[in-house]
């Protein structure tokens, strides 16, 4: 989120950049479109997590897709930012972000799944990070059947394996 991090980065051969903060630097989202990459952007006003509850999300959404069209930036995915980022959200917050998932397709963008070891799903299941693979899996299929596109995950060889059966079983690329 950080426009000299970004040209740091650029100069090894990066291949995407994924920004916390929703394009909410003017000077960030100048660099991210010069590059030409393409963008993961998370639903956030100033702040990465600021965006609490299924409505004030889509509200923020709509906000970095506006940010998208102002800096000329038409490759991204939208992150609906799951995840414990402020002591304003709750873990119920990434429930419900999880259960409305297919909500997010209204903005006609790739979405990405990042709920690998998350605490809503340690807290359900009473697990550590190491502990949370089959509650991350579980929530994963669930999120490709809503519509997710592509997934973040720690757990590389079991997720690619999930999600090669869930292509099988919807037949879907």
């Amino acid at each position: 989120m950080n426009p000299w991090v970004l040209d740091i980065c650029l100069k090894h051969g990066i291949h995407a950049a994924n920004d916390i903060s929703g394009l909410s630097s003017p000077a960030y989202a100048k660099r991210v479109a010069e590059s030409g990459l393409p963008a993961i952007l998370m639903a956030a006003n100033y702040n990465p997590g600021d965006a609490v509850g299924l409505d004030a999300t889509m509200t923020t959404l709509k906000t970095v897709v506006q940010r998208c069209e102002s800096a000329g930036i038409d490759n991204y995915v939208l992150d609906p930012g799951v995840g414990y980022w402020s002591p304003l959200r709750s873990l119920d917050n990434d429930w419900e972000l999880c259960q409305n998932y297919e909500r997010f397709l209204a903005f006609d963008r790739p979405v990405l799944a990042a709920i690998s070891r998350k605490s809503f799903i340690g807290n359900l299941v009473n697990r550590e990070p190491e502990g949370r693979l089959a509650g991350s899996l579980a929530v994963t299929m669930i999120l490709l059947q809503k519509g997710a596109s592509i997934v973040r995950t720690h757990d590389v060889p079991q997720t690619r394996d999930l999600i090669s059966v869930f292509e099988r079983l919807v037949k879907r690329p």
